[in-house]
């Protein structure tokens, strides 16, 4: 599902990967749902610039293509979404987020890349291409965009999601394990204002020693926050 900020290196790896699986792949090209979308909206965001906004549009338009071949073939939609993105909300509702079963939710994106190669390793060739596992993480979502632009690094960002929902340490513990205060107290906030888009999620697999869903519900309501250094 490309549109004008898909990158031909990423199209070139999804059709590597599909052959490679044994999966059938179609192209269906966002780019006019998008066009459409814009149309529609521009007396309502006249003098607005573009922002977060656009990119949720095309995340939405694509989980509205998945799920018309949903209903059309019977098919089941996987979702997409990682534990590390699904913690801090770096995901889009009724986008990426559609569907009807999360395999890696509860997979942080470091042990992807590690499961990724581990199964390379265990094929003995590029299951996943190397470039897939090399390249940047991007939501490709507008010009030029990295994860990092939005996040820490995933080095950084696991192991503080580690301590924070799975050891149940507070800002102050992680702070004193030797993570940077700033980056701490801003994942938290992330951590705690996402809670409403994962009660939304699908269900997925349990990996991890503490999972979100039933191993994990934190309120949603009275703007509830960790306190600090408890």
């Amino acid at each position: 599902m490309p549109s004008r900020y898909t990158s031909e290196l990423s199209n070139t790896d999804a059709a590597a990967l599909a052959k490679n699986l044994g999966v059938d792949t179609q192209v269906v090209p966002i780019g006019p749902a998008f066009d459409a979308y814009r149309e529609m909206l521009q007396d309502a965001f006249r003098g607005l610039p573009e922002d977060v906004t656009e990119e949720n549009i095309q995340s939405r338009i694509r989980g509205n293509i998945l799920m018309a071949l949903s209903n059309k073939f019977g098919w089941i939609v996987l979702s997409t979404g990682n534990k590390s993105e699904m913690s801090v909300g770096y995901s889009t509702l009724y986008g990426d987020m559609a569907g009807g079963f999360a395999v890696i939710r509860d997979v942080p994106k470091t042990l992807v890349y590690r499961v990724c190669r581990h199964i390379n390793e265990v094929e003995g060739r590029e299951i996943i291409p190397d470039s897939v596992l090399q390249k940047e993480p991007s939501a490709e979502l507008r010009e030029d965009q990295r994860d990092v632009d939005s996040l820490p690094p995933y080095e950084v960002l696991d192991p503080i999601l580690q301590a924070y929902i799975e050891e149940d340490k507070g800002i102050g513990e992680i702070v004193a394990s030797g993570f940077d205060e700033e980056d701490v107290r801003r994942v938290v906030k992330l951590v705690d204002a996402a809670e409403y888009k994962r009660r939304q999620a699908p269900t997925g697999i349990k990996v991890t020693s503490r999972s979100f869903g039933r191993d994990r519900r934190m309120p949603i309501t009275n703007r509830y926050r960790e306190k600090p250094y408890e």
